[in-house]
């Protein structure tokens, strides 16, 4: 189960991956720099990834996924 403190809710349409919003500077609907292929490497802790908010320029290690959350290395700020 992934603690929900580092989570970070997500979607993917039209082959793309979507943070519903960012947790550093509020915007929604936020696209990530990542393919639904790498999402799937990072379920279970396969792999590991830093991935860059196009928003706000905040890095984030990424750890883990299931099929609704990305999992991140801590803790991430609410707004």
């Amino acid at each position: 189960m992934i603690p929900l403190q580092n989570s970070l809710p997500y979607d993917i349409q039209m082959n793309e991956v979507f943070a519903t919003h960012c947790p550093f500077c509020g915007q929604d609907h936020v696209p990530l720099p990542l393919k639904p292929e790498d999402v799937s490497e990072l379920r279970g802790g396969r792999r590991k990834m830093a991935i860059v908010f196009p928003c706000c320029r905040t890095r984030i290690q990424l750890v883990d996924a299931d099929s609704d959350y990305l999992m991140a290395d801590r803790a991430l700020k609410r707004r």
